[in-house]
């Protein structure tokens, strides 16, 4: 037989590699420069069906807590409130919270691919579970604001380290499915989290919702540290620079105020406004020049470049903005149309945040089996700005509106693992933290920027002597239905708009071959 002939009949994409060569690659991934020199069959990683299980129910615990700490206050405010005699400052016991996580995002992220997945994930709890006390036992409002700046810290950086955990021990091919779980544990504490923090406020104490985030954040340290030790390592020592993550931080910190003030607390070209715009541009591009000139930057530039990464961030960031834009103002809608409570409002928000994790698990299955994994995608996502045109055409009945919206939701939730998946696959393994430490950073920054954008069509088609944000919304039942109708066209409009642009995104990107076992695996193994 010649050298050259094959020596077994099976297909080369079926043939298991031997165990000194999977090793050797396993160690060689970390070294890639390129992800084009990376081999197309990604080594499995040495854990047990039952080990992969445990880190990920442990995983999805510990995303559960960041994502529940996000909504579960809202509905206890009042109680506070009332506690502290202090109602003006309300607001920041959530800004806080969402200021600090969305500015850590992208340190966490770069942390870990520096110092590794496990000591990153302990200071991010340690962070998250400490804030949780200090709100717990708050005296006073300054000090729970605070405390919950510092739980927000820690809730930032948990959701880039899940992630990428689960990058290092998921194969891309694989990682799709998995991501739909994720999403439905968003879904759940989204919906949850009200009913929570309003059932601990008005039978227990409002404590109690910061209370149990400490057994349940050191119950879920304590099922995945002992794991961890199996997880390969694919971080790679090296300088930090801590002056590129204190300027985007704090570009990122000014910016959000921006879009948490203007139209609200001050007018959008206010002295205030303009001024911060100003610090937050210049801290922008105070950043950029100093990637440009460090020797190892915080976040490479380069890394944003390309065939996909920029696509794909910019298609989840989207995704996100017209989901959680219409999430915020959509209980408007249905109290002046539909002349639904507060309480019906919420359970009629259940359609768009529940379907996006059918999306997801739809996403997750076609990049499990398809070769070009981004079409369904693209598709999803072309249904979503068709269900959005309709709801901008028709003054709807609110079954046909909850269904329209269900179908928006479905299309658009397949956006979320295709964009996060791919992003991934498109970067070095000791570059997965970063890189989604920065997809998560845009996404939360697309997210405000579009609730901003949307209240901001609201007001200029009502009339900006209403009040659409805060705890006071202004006299919105004096609000002609007519004219709420004709308001949120141009809400549901750009929506449509949204989705249209992630779609061509997702058209213009790159499909890389996604690294994996050669046969589609069931999660169910």
């Amino acid at each position: 037989m010649s050298k050259f002939e094959r020596q077994s009949p099976q297909p080369a994409d079926h043939q298991a590699l031997p165990e000194t060569i999977a090793g050797e690659l396993a160690q060689a991934s970390a070294e890639i420069i390129d992800i084009s020199d990376a081999p197309p069959i990604q080594p499995r990683v040495p854990l047990t069906p039952s080990e992969v299980r445990t880190i990920l129910t442990s995983l999805m615990l510990t995303m559960f807590l960041a994502a529940l700490d996000q909504t579960i206050v809202a509905t206890a405010l009042p109680t506070i409130g009332r506690q502290f005699r202090d109602v003006t400052s309300l607001s920041w016991v959530i800004t806080a919270y969402l200021l600090a996580s969305t500015a850590v995002a992208p340190v966490f992220g770069t942390l870990s691919d520096i110092y590794g997945r496990r000591a990153m994930i302990i200071t991010a709890m340690s962070l998250f579970i400490a804030g949780s006390l200090l709100c717990a036992l708050a005296p006073n409002m300054p000090v729970l604001i605070l405390a919950r700046g510092l739980q927000g810290l820690g809730g930032g950086g948990i959701l880039p380290i899940v992630q990428t955990v689960i990058a290092d021990i998921v194969s891309p091919r694989e990682r799709g499915q998995y991501q739909a779980y994720f999403s439905g544990v968003w879904m759940a504490a989204g919906i949850g989290g009200p009913i929570l923090g309003g059932v601990f406020a008005e039978h227990l104490h409002w404590s109690m919702i910061f209370w149990i985030n400490v057994p349940l954040g050191l119950t879920s340290l304590a099922m995945l540290l002992p794991k961890m030790a199996k997880i390969p390592v694919f971080h790679k020592r090296r300088k930090v620079d801590w002056l590129g993550g204190v300027l985007l931080m704090a570009a990122a910190v000014v910016f959000m105020l921006v879009l948490t003030w203007g139209g609200n607390r001050y007018l959008w070209l206010s002295p205030v406004i303009v001024a911060m715009i100003g610090a937050s541009a210049a801290l922008a591009l105070a950043f950029v020049w100093h990637v440009g000139n460090a020797e190892e930057p915080f976040l490479p530039l380069p890394l944003m470049g390309g065939k996909v990464v920029p696509y794909a961030m910019a298609c989840g960031g989207f995704a996100m903005g017209a989901m959680l834009g219409l999430t915020v103002h959509l209980p408007l809608y249905y109290e002046v149309v539909y002349h639904l409570s507060a309480s019906e409002a919420g359970l009629a928000l259940i359609p768009l945040a529940a379907v996006s994790t059918g999306g997801a698990a739809i996403a997750g299955r076609a990049m499990a089996r398809a070769k070009h994994y981004k079409r369904v995608a693209i598709i999803g996502m072309l249904c979503a700005a068709a269900s959005g045109g309709a709801l901008a055409l028709f003054a709807l009945p609110l079954w046909v509106l909850l269904v329209l919206l269900s179908v928006f939701a479905l299309g658009l939730g397949t956006a979320f693992p295709v964009s996060t998946v791919s992003a991934q696959n498109a970067v070095t393994r000791s570059q997965i933290g970063t890189i989604t430490g920065a997809t998560n950073f845009f996404r939360a920054l697309m997210a405000s920027f579009t609730v901003a954008f949307f209240s901001a069509i609201l007001l200029m088609a009502l009339g900006a002597d209403i009040s659409l944000a805060g705890e006071h919304r202004g006299p919105v039942s004096s609000i002609p239905v007519a004219d709420m109708i004709a308001a949120f066209r141009y809400v549901f409009g750009a929506a449509a708009a949204m989705m249209v642009a992630g779609s061509l995104c997702m058209a213009l990107m790159e499909e890389k071959p996604l690294a994996g076992p050669a046969r589609p695996v069931d999660i169910a193994e």
